[in-house]
């Protein structure tokens, strides 16, 4: 042990008089393994804590505190007591002293055992001998936090002091400045509020010693390393304003003030902090001052020009009601809640007899707003207006005012979110529901398209709530919106009534199913007539058709008419497969369009997947198999390629989200039929057994351009599902991509097997499959006289993707082998343009929506390996060759995030401003593209190839490609944002240039010219 004394004044002495901070961590540490106590440690100290000379003492007190911090929760009872008494008395001594008592007592009241009684005694002790506004900022921090452990720890003992605490509090922090100590001390703030403690005779003092900061000006430094925003600040002094009623007769002044000031943000922060007072104050803290916060209110949404104040004001307003929605009606007592909202009607009423001032609509939106927050509110405002407005409408004869009205009164008929009505309220409306329909069907058949609309939309808000409308009223509806669909040649109005028919189809199947879906289809399979009677031309029918057709789809909102509405397009391209109507290519595509559609609504619905797998896909696939094994004859529209496209997503929708289990079995079958020929899974038995649609064999590519629906079927399958036979159809389907002449059939061929392959468990079988096809490729490549070899790279493009999406390390092999072809004389533009095909997303095959295997950052990490061996390739390779190196760069650099684009610009810029000189479009087009936002971005970048970028420029203005005129244009405005230092001695010559594009041919390009030229003319002008 004495061994141990010796040594921990050793540690003393060389801490008190040799300066050693370390020592500090040396003592901590021996406490800590019970070498010496630290009351021990407290007697090593004594000539130093006794010592004449101050400094020396806030040494020892240094050291004892940087101790205690460390191994204050190793502390006994008794210790604590003796240590708090010690730095109470501290407390009175120096001031150089005070900062690391205050340190010392700040990890006592972290202590477990503290004693009762103490906690009060540390604060008596700190209210009475520290003047804490004198003290450093650190210091001061250091008060609020011992304020906060305390009240953490020993709350029932503070509030045993009554009001004196917070009197101490408000002493503390009168006249605190810096932002770190605000957020504490609003916090403390916040726990004497809401935690109750007894304010006393101070409830004024404590507002004022907060509101003073009221609103928050702070605004923090750049790379500010304390990370306090002005939000933060803002938030937390709104929940202090907003804590307790009590601040009422105080606050609400103050925040009408601050209405009437010209800051933006000082009424927006007013009127946030007034919506957040009013959801926690009550009626009679609000009545006294209601009449001039509505003044306040009212100008700001009247009268002012932002958005974000306007949207404040309505949610003040909004707080408001609701508040005085919640007030106990006494007899005796005055009605705040129906004084307040005569207020409103009174200001606002009469502006909605006015349909042609600007006034109508702020009023309108104060007026739903109110109605908005309770269901008092929405009953009265109700009662008032809408009586109004039915009447106005009747008053006024142009189509325009009209119109204004009934959007208006959308708006009251329309719950607005976050509605306060209970299910069990009648609906304010109830008692208008007749004039409100007749209203709306008597606009539903004006001559104006835009009072249609109005009148559709707000049918639909009819609709939508129940007890509006009747069984009679639907069914009316219903033949209105049909009407609309099929007659009204306005694409806006035309537009909503599908939208409307789709919104009340959810809740009222049954009438749209007998009235809208038997007119849709009698449309689709009418046949064109002459003008002459009273029929639309061939050309308008086609359009009517195709209207129908997307008409079926939007109105295919429940399960029950998607069953109504797919068997008849399914009917259509039957008819169109048989000939029996004319039906034209584009009527087709959208009878498929329209399939996908409904299969995408259907996502939710079990029944509807259900009937897709065992009804839909079979017909769809039966159907295509017939067309493509029919023989010669007329072309049959199920064998275009633009068709089968637009049965891919059908396919892949319901394979991919409809009932997993189902999708499995609809895949297996599937596959037996494009492998074996079973045709179990078709609905006719019409089709000759002997057929191989994965088989290439001469004039054989309609039925092997078939493998896009494979493709669409296997590849959408979620990573869940296993796909039987798989190495069976992945050679198939690798020897259909390598040697199918067909363009589409290969390419759909080639993307199912990426599609597998992507998906595919890695390991042995995977190796073997890919060394398979990476010889066949690099065998297919290297002959230059081979008649397959295009094929063979669009397959090397897919497997590359595959690959590269799922991270596997042969993805690397095989960007090289793609970059080793941008030399390739015949393959070499191809090569460039298919990095644009790696980098950006696939519509029909390996993306997330198909369950593909997408790794997160791909693009990013793919650009760190491949730049730089297209740097170096550029700079190698022959001249002619140069575009196709810059070509693939500019579509990497395109496809990447605006931030990585920014880090990587300064390297890259020389390379893209070579590309600017190339006289291929695609590749210009690309860069350029690439440039234009990065100049938006940064600009400062540019700097020193200013008169380089310029030239090159200009020259492009001048490009046959309007595109390439256009953004070249937009890049030159975007240079202005250059400092103007750099910019203005260019400023002669631009204006001449930039002269020329005016007289252009093309107006997207003059309007570019006109707006650039602009710029650079009021380079240097005053107050720019």
């Amino acid at each position: 042990m004495a061994g141990d004394g010796a040594l921990l004044l050793g540690l003393v002495e060389e801490f008190v008089t040799g300066l050693q901070d370390s020592k500090a961590a040396d003592t901590a540490t021996g406490v800590k393994k019970g070498q010496f106590a630290v009351l021990e440690l407290v007697e090593a100290l004594g000539s130093s804590l006794t010592s004449s000379e101050p400094r020396t003492r806030a040494r020892g007190i240094q050291l004892l505190s940087q101790v205690l911090q460390q191994c204050c929760t190793s502390l006994s009872e008794k210790e604590v007591q003796v240590l708090t008494a010690f730095y109470e008395n501290r407390l009175k001594d120096h001031y150089v002293i005070t900062p690391h008592v205050l340190q010392g007592l700040k990890a006592l009241t972290l202590c477990p055992v503290l004693p009762t009684g103490l906690a009060v005694s540390i604060l008596k002790s700190l209210f009475q001998d520290v003047h804490v506004q004198s003290l450093m900022q650190t210091d001061r921090s250091c008060v609020y936090n011992i304020l906060i452990n305390l009240m953490e720890s020993r709350e029932e003992e503070l509030k045993g002091l009554g009001a004196d605490f917070v009197f101490g509090f408000v002493q503390a922090i009168d006249g605190e400045k810096d932002p770190r100590n605000l957020l504490l001390a609003f916090q403390i703030a916040q726990n004497i509020l809401y935690r109750n403690y007894e304010l006393g005779s101070f409830t004024e003092e404590l507002f004022e010693v907060t509101s003073c900061y009221f609103p928050i000006d702070f605004y923090p430094p750049p790379n500010d390393p304390h990370g306090i925003s002005r939000e933060e600040l803002i938030l937390s002094l709104r929940a202090v304003l907003a804590g307790t009623p009590r601040f009422a007769e105080f606050l609400l002044p103050l925040l009408i003030e601050k209405l009437d000031s010209d800051v933006q943000s000082s009424k927006l922060d007013s009127l946030q902090t007034l919506a957040a007072c009013a959801a926690g104050y009550g009626h009679k803290e609000l009545k006294e001052f209601l009449p001039s916060l509505w003044s306040s209110v009212r100008r700001e949404v009247f009268q002012t020009a932002s958005e974000k104040v306007e949207s404040a004001g309505l949610s003040a307003l909004r707080s408001l009601t609701a508040c005085l929605s919640c007030s106990v009606l006494d007899s005796d007592s005055e009605d705040s809640l129906d004084t307040f909202l005569d207020l409103v009607l009174k200001d606002c009423q009469h502006h909605l007899c006015e349909p042609d001032l600007k006034l109508v609509w702020p009023s309108t939106k104060l007026l739903q707003t109110a109605a908005s927050a309770s269901y008092r509110a929405s009953y009265k405002i109700t009662a008032a207006v809408v009586p109004l407005l039915l009447e106005q409408y009747n008053n006024h004869t142009q189509n325009a005012q009209r119109r204004t009205l009934v959007e208006v009164l959308q708006g009251f008929i329309q719950p607005p979110r976050g509605s306060h009505t209970e299910e069990a309220d009648e609906n304010p409306l109830t008692g208008y529901r007749q004039p409100l329909c007749a209203l709306v069907f008597s606009a539903l058949i004006e001559s104006s398209p835009a009072l249609q609309t109005a009148a559709v939309r707000t049918l639909t808000a009819l609709g939508t709530q129940p007890g509006l409308l009747s069984g009679e009223d639907i069914d009316l509806a219903a033949d209105h919106l049909t009407r609309l669909v099929l007659q009204e040649e306005e694409p806006q109005t035309c537009s909503a009534a599908m939208e409307a028919a789709g919104s009340l189809a959810r809740l009222h199947p049954t009438a749209f199913a007998s009235r809208m879906v038997p007119a849709l289809k009698q449309e689709i399979f009418s046949e064109a007539m002459e003008e002459c009677e009273g029929r639309p031309t061939a050309q308008s029918q086609q359009a009517l058709r195709q209207r129908s057709l997307k008409a079926l789809s939007t109105v295919s909102t429940h399960p029950s008419l998607a069953q109504e509405t797919v068997p008849i397009i399914l009917q259509a391209l039957s008819v169109s497969h048989k000939g029996s109507a004319s039906f034209e290519l584009e009527e087709v595509v959208s009878a498929c369009r329209s399939l996908q559609q409904i299969a995408e609504l259907a996502k939710d619905s079990e029944e509807s997947g259900r009937y897709f797998h065992q009804t839909v896909i079979p017909r769809l696939l039966g159907l295509a198999v017939q067309a493509s094994l029919q023989g010669g004859g007329a072309p049959n529209p199920l064998t275009e390629e633009r068709v089968l496209s637009a049965m891919v997503p059908i396919f892949s929708t319901a394979c991919g989200y409809l009932h997993t289990q189902l999708a499995a079995h609809t895949a297996s079958l599937v596959l037996s039929l494009f492998l074996d020929g079973d045709t179990s899974l078709l609905p006719e038995n019409n089709i000759p057994q002997q057929f191989q649609l994965l088989k290439e064999r001469p004039n054989g590519w309609p039925e092997t351009q078939l493998v896009c629906l494979l493709m669409a079927c296997v590849c959408s399958l979620p990573k869940s599902v296993e796909v039987p036979n798989t190495d069976r159809l992945l050679s198939e389907l690798e020897e259909l991509s390598c040697s199918c002449v067909h363009p589409f059939t290969h390419t759909s061929a080639a993307k199912c097997f990426a599609g597998l392959v992507n998906k595919h468990p890695a390991g042995e079988q995977l190796d073997s499959i890919l060394k398979r096809s990476v010889k066949r490729i690099e065998s297919g490549l290297s002959s230059h006289d081979s008649p397959n070899r295009m094929q063979v790279f669009t397959l090397l493009l897919w497997v590359s993707k595959a690959l590269l999406l799922r991270y596997h390390p042969l993805s690397t092999t095989l960007t090289d082998k793609l970059l080793s072809l941008l030399v390739d004389r015949e393959l070499g533009t191809l090569a460039a343009d298919g990095f644009a095909l790696l980098m950006n997303d696939s519509t029909d095959v390996l993306n997330r929506a198909c369950h593909a295997d997408v790794r997160m950052m791909y693009r990013q990490r793919f650009f760190t390996e491949t730049a730089p061996k297209l740097v170096l390739g550029f700079n190698c390779a022959p001249e002619e060759r140069k575009s196709s190196y810059l070509k693939a760069l500019s579509h990497i650099l395109n496809s990447l995030p605006r931030q990585v684009q920014i880090t990587e610009l300064p390297s890259l810029l020389p390379l893209l401003l070579e590309a600017l000189c190339c006289p291929d479009h695609g590749v210009q087009l690309s860069t350029i593209s690439c440039l234009h936002p990065l100049l938006l971005d940064t600009p400062q970048v540019m700097t020193s190839h200013l008169e380089t970028l310029l030239s090159r420029l200009l020259g492009l203005t001048a490009s046959p490609a309007m595109k390439v005129r256009v953004i070249s244009l937009q890049c030159l405005k975007a240079l202005t944002r250059l400092p103007e230092h750099v910019v203005l001695p260019s400023r002669s010559r631009m204006l001449r240039a930039l002269a020329v594009p005016l007289g252009d041919k093309k107006r997207l390009v003059r309007r570019e010219a006109v707006l650039a030229r602009g710029e650079w003319f009021l380079l240097g002008s005053p107050g720019r």
